[in-house]
């Protein structure tokens, strides 16, 4: 038992009426010391002090673990508050989601890592990225793939389009059938928006599934002049951060989603979560940023957190 608690005890017995033991002899049989005890006595208003710090900081620990209404670990909390202009400390956030029983979001495993079937087909691209994701830079290496959503009405498909450098999602298509038309929807979607940025160096990366060597997307990719890329049979790996993507998609709003009972409502949360991925779902390895604040430092070389004290040009460290 940690010696606070004993001297808690201690304290309650000397209140309570008709009490005959002295606190010598609490303190014996208690095993702490007497100057201890007293030291612990002396020290209440600090102790209250600390308290009401810990509860004022917790306040903004939750406002920030509930903001847009989806759970975070400490290192989201962090990024969420520094977004707010407060820097706090990792160690003490951690500290503090103990204290006061605030659990972090654990990944699942995804059973759904390879749900495209691989076919022997002569139309496979070679794989051009080789899991070189980063060296090429923003709007260079293009990730897709399909993933299925389960809910009471039955089971949806997503479509995404993934910058692999800045992991913003340029499109996505969300459809009721496995019809190749909507993943050829998803690249229209992302010429529109962001044709002017993309060249005949921009590669698309996809896994080996039929929607991706079917004839429609391949004349689809070469008529918008972008290089295909395909995964090796049967690696997830060379696809990793799109499966890493679809793994705290489904770990965020997974149940949510199981809950729904029509495609309406599936995709309304699908749409809220990609606004809320793309613009307040701050990663650690995106210098604490957004990915589409990411997209913007890289390409204006400005970091957008100058609210809190001591900014050099940098995020602050965490640890500090």
């Amino acid at each position: 038992m940690p010696p606070q608690v004993k001297f808690e005890i201690i304290k309650a017995t000397t209140e309570r009426d008709h009490n005959l033991l002295s606190i010598n002899k609490m303190c014996d049989i208690a095993g702490v010391s007497r100057s201890g005890y007293y030291n612990w006595l002396n020290s209440a208003d600090k102790r209250k002090q600390r308290e009401d710090k810990d509860t004022a900081d917790f306040e903004l620990i939750l406002e920030a673990y509930r903001f847009r209404g989806y759970k975070k670990g400490a290192r989201s909390i962090y990024m969420r508050l520094l977004h707010q202009g407060i820097v706090m400390n990792l160690k003490k956030i951690r500290r503090l989601m103990h204290k006061y029983g605030l659990k972090c979001p654990i990944r699942g495993a995804n059973p759904y890592r390879r749900l495209a079937k691989a076919l022997k087909t002569s139309n496979v691209a070679p794989n051009i990225v080789k899991r070189d994701f980063f060296s090429h830079g923003a709007r260079k290496v293009l990730l897709t793939d399909i993933t299925y959503l389960f809910y009471q009405g039955g089971v949806c498909y997503l479509s995404p389009i993934l910058d692999a450098f800045t992991r913003e999602i340029l499109a996505y298509e969300l459809s009721d059938n496995l019809r190749v038309g909507f993943v050829l929807q998803t690249v229209d979607e992302m010429i529109a928006k962001y044709g002017c940025t993309l060249d005949d160096t921009t590669i698309v990366h996809s896994d080996q599934g039929c929607h991706y060597t079917s004839l429609a997307f391949i004349e689809k990719l070469k008529t918008n002049g972008l290089t295909q890329s395909m995964s090796r049979k049967g690696n997830c790996w060379d696809n990793a951060p799109q499966e890493s993507f679809f793994g705290h998609m489904k770990d965020e709003i997974k149940a949510e989603i199981a809950a729904c009972e029509t495609f309406a409502q599936v995709k309304a949360i699908v749409d809220d979560w990609m606004d809320y991925y793309n613009n307040d779902r701050y990663q650690w390895d995106l210098a604490k940023l957004s990915p589409r604040e990411y997209y913007e430092y890289v390409s204006t070389g400005i970091y957008p957190l100058t609210k809190f004290k001591g900014y050099r040009g940098a995020a602050p460290n965490p640890e500090v």
